[in-house]
This record gives C-alpha cells, sequence and structure tokens, in this order.
C-alpha cells in the first residue's frame, strides 16, 4: 500500500476510535497526548483451530466478547499459518516474511533470525513503548546470555529448553536479568506472563503508544492446565474427525502411508490430550480477560486494537498424525479475531496469513517497515474498507527426519499441495467442483473435473516459489 493510503488508513482508524471512545461516556479518556493507536498481539502455542470457537468453549470469555455483536470482533474464517512451526511461525509473524526468507526453518533456526527487522524495530523507531512477554523463538538465548533484542523497551521472555519446563520450572529473563522458577503454583508459566503483561499495561507512558505482545506457551504439550481448571472438561464428549479413523490413505504421500492406522486405545488417548488441551486454554482465558480489563480500566481499550490468534495448530491423530508441521487443515490454520475500537463485529471473508501481522500493524500505525515484506497489510477490512484479498496463500515447510518437505497454496476453495516424493494432493474443501470434502479425505489431483484446477493452482504455487520479498 503506497505512503498515502498508509497515512489514510491511520487516520480513519484513529477517526474511529476517538468516536467510539466519545460515545463510551462510562469509560475514562485515556491521558496520553499522542492519539496513535496501541496493539495488542495475544499468540497462544499449538492450538487446534477447533478449539476456538467451540461448545463447550475452550476460551469462554473470549468466544462471548467475539460473538457478542456489539463487542467490535472481527472473525476471520480463513486465516493460515504460512510454516507450521512454532520458531518458523513467530519469526514470520515478527517480521512479515515467509520462514524462507527468514531463514528460521526449524525450531533449531532462531538464532539466525534477523532481529534488527521486526515490527518491534519499526514501532519503537516511531515512538511506541514496545514489550514482549511470554515466549520469544525456541532455543533462546540461543547461548548469548540474557541479552534482549532491539526495539523492545519491556522484555520478559522464557528461557525455551525443555518440553517438561513448558509451565514450570522454567527460566526467564526479565529486562537483562536471568531468573528461574520453580513448581509452586504462583509460578505457573500462563499466569506468571499475565502478571507482567498487565503490569506492562499499567507502566506504559502517557505520552507514548505501546504495542504488546503476548505470547503463552499454552495450550503447547504437554497440555498442563493450571490447577484451578484441572478436571474441567474430564467428561465432556469430544468429537473424533472422520480424518482420525481415516483408513485409505494412498493419495497421500509415502511418509503419511506410512503411518499406523489409529486404533481405539490410540483414539482414546487422543481425546484425553483434546481435554488437558481445552483446560490449558481456560488459563489463557483468564490471561486474556485481564488484559483486556486493565486496557478498558485504563481508558486505553478503545484506543487499542487487538489481535489473537495462535503459532501453528495441532493434529490429534488426524490422517495419523499426531503433532504439526503437517499440511493439512489440522496444522495450518490459526483462530484469528481483531477486536477494532469502533468496529461493527462481523465475519470477514477472505484469506489471510500469519505472514500479514507485521505489515497491517505497521499499516495501521502510519509506519513504513523497515524492509521489503512478503506479507500484505489487510488493514482496510479492520475499519470497514474496501479490501482485495488474496487469491491463495503459500504454505511451505522445508523438512526434516520426520516430515519431507512440501509447499502449497490454500484458497477459499481448494488445497494445493506439492510434497517431495512427487506426491500431488488436491481438496475441494467447499465443493466448488464436486462433493465438500472440509476433512480431506480424498484428494482429486487425479479427477479428470479438476484438470483445470490443478494446472492454475500449479502456476500459482509457482508464482508464490519465485516471489521476492515486496512484490505482489
Amino acid at each position: 500500500m503506497p505512503a498515502a493510503s498508509l497515512r489514510w488508513v491511520a487516520a480513519a482508524v484513529l477517526a474511529v476510535a476517538v468516536l467510539a471512545a466519545a460515545a463510551l461516556k462510562a469509560t475514562p479518556a485515556p491521558a496520553a497526548s499522542d492519539e496513535r493507536l496501541n496493539f495488542v498481539v495475544i499468540l497462544t502455542d499449538d492450538q487446534s483451530f477447533d478449539t476456538f470457537p467451540s461448545y463447550p468453549p475452550a476460551l469462554p470469555w473470549l468466544q462471548s466478547q467475539v460473538q457478542d455483536p456489539d463487542g467490535h470482533w472481527l472473525w476471520f474464517s480463513d486465516a493460515f499459518i504460512q510454516t507450521p512451526l512454532c520458531c518458523p511461525s513467530r519469526a514470520t509473524i515478527l517480521s512479515g516474511l515467509d520462514s524462507r526468507h527468514t531463514h528460521v526453518r526449524t525450531n533449531d533456526d532462531g538464532a539466525r533470525f534477523d532481529d534488527t527487522q521486526t515490527i518491534a524495530t519499526w514501532l519503537h523507531g516511531a515512538g511506541y513503548f514496545t514489550g514482549l512477554i511470554g515466549k520469544y523463538l525456541n532455543r533462546y538465548p540461543f547461548g548469548r546470555g540474557p541479552y534482549i533484542p532491539p526495539g523492545w523497551d519491556r522484555w520478559v521472555v522464557k528461557r525455551n529448553t525443555a518440553a517438561t519446563t513448558t509451565y514450570s520450572n522454567f527460566g526467564f529473563v526479565d529486562q537483562g536479568v536471568a531468573l528461574q522458577t520453580s513448581d509452586a503454583p504462583a509460578t505457573y508459566a500462563t499466569d506468571l506472563f499475565a502478571d507482567r503483561a498487565v503490569d506492562f499495561l499499567r507502566s506504559a507512558p502517557d505520552d507514548r503508544p505501546f504495542f504488546l505482545y503476548f505470547a503463552t506457551s499454552a495450550p503447547h504439550p504437554p497440555w498442563t492446565p493450571p490447577l484451578r481448571h484441572v478436571g474441567e472438561f474430564a467428561d465432556v464428549a469430544m468429537p473424533v474427525s472422520p480424518s482420525v479413523v481415516e483408513r485409505n490413505v494412498s493419495d497421500k504421500p509415502a511418509w503419511v502411508r506410512k503411518l499406523r492406522q489409529v486404533d481405539a486405545s490410540e483414539r482414546a488417548g487422543f481425546i484425553q490430550d483434546r481435554r488437558h488441551e481445552a483446560e490449558t486454554l481456560l488459563g489463557v482465558d483468564d490471561a486474556i480477560e485481564r488484559i483486556v480489563e486493565q486496557l478498558r480500566a485504563s481508558g486505553e481499550l478503545e484506543h487499542t486494537v487487538i489481535l489473537f490468534l495462535t503459532d501453528n495448530g495441532y493434529s490429534f491423530g488426524q490422517h495419523r498424525i499426531r503433532g504439526k508441521r503437517c499440511q493439512y487443515e489440522e496444522c495450518i490454520r490459526t483462530p484469528f479475531a481483531a477486536r477494532v475500537p469502533g468496529a461493527h463485529a462481523h465475519d470477514v471473508p477472505g484469506l489471510i496469513s500469519n505472514v500479514d501481522l507485521a505489515p497491517t500493524i505497521a499499516d495501521l500505525a502510519g509506519v513504513e517497515p523497515g524492509q521489503p515484506v512478503d506479507g500484505r497489510s489487510f488493514a482496510s477490512v479492520l475499519i470497514g474498507a474496501p479490501w482485495h484479498a488474496p487469491a491463495g496463500v503459500f504454505l511451505d515447510w522445508a523438512g526434516d527426519r520426520e516430515i519431507p518437505p512440501w509447499q502449497g497454496v490454500r484458497t477459499v476453495d481448494f488445497a494445493y499441495i506439492e510434497s517431495s516424493d512427487g506426491t500431488v494432493e488436491l481438496y475441494d474443501m467447499t465443493g466448488a467442483i464436486g462433493d465438500a470434502d472440509p476433512y480431506q479425505l480424498r484428494s482429486r489431483a487425479a479427477d479428470p473435473r479438476y484438470r483445470a484446477t490443478v494446472r492454475r493452482l500449479a502456476r500459482m504455487l509457482r508464482a508464490f516459489r519465485s516471489r521476492s520479498p515486496g512484490r505482489r
């Protein structure tokens, strides 16, 4: 978007925010003299897409807000993760670059990330007060000691060393000081970092806008809820996707065909894991409510855009897969919601990806990214202006010893994937040509009725592969 459009978008959003604040007479006006929008990004870890919305809800407070017609929340039903793995996804969110351009391709590559060019450095350079609370990139601090990357005024970040320290007994860095927690309930990770996030909002300067990036480790395995929520989903019947009991995977790549079919015992284990995931998310819901209520109490809620998403999904046995990195819906989809001051609550059609987050925030702030980016701003749709959604989003996994490389394109109607073993998959998600296949049980790549679609999406994928940052 050209600079003139950037200024127009920022001015339009500010006008909406100011009008909304004036209408809410019970809410005190913010004291800040700088009237630019604040931003809060709330990022979960390994959250399966079907947990939000869900019934009963795993995020009950947030779900009630997003479903409130007067709540100013927008819901994006077609939101995706470019590379469905924690570290690559988080690097993409912070930079607006595909993982092939961040050079963070796996969870071991965080040290390769260029932390001098992020949404934090762009906003900080424009006068924003910035804070990252929670999880940064896997393996932080990469053997460098308790350092703080450029662009962050407040830095309270977990050391990511082992799955056993996901929720307790973890180290973290607070403003360059290395600290250690125990297994005491008071230092449960989600609660501890929620405390710091609320403190950030309370202490933010009155004369500067702020950017808070609150990144939980929940509901990452081993799915450990806070004690107050243990057992709340124990008796809840969890749905089992048809793809968990999929018998014929002959249309899928070799690595999937080699996987053992999920038996009854494993299905029971997956159901139990999903219950624990939901209970763990209840702690995240508590944290989100605290953050939003602190914004309300300080008079900043109607000057703040809130964005909620996860870094990647999680497969609980769908297509015989446990975990992430896969090319299927369970891995690549993210729940995505945005609260925009003064906005009319509604569902937003059209595709977005985590690569679009940083350019969108920069756009709303009236800030030019410090480098060309792969993502495209969807700021206009947040303020109700015309929006031209992309025809497709790029999906990419570089491969490891368990899951070989694959690349794909997701459109509103189709999922198209090319795997390194030569397998081509095409799924008619919505029934655009034949029967709808939302669970991706039957690839249509060899179906003559889909020949033109395969050619079209193959061309789109080639275009994505050759695209450099800043090109459209």
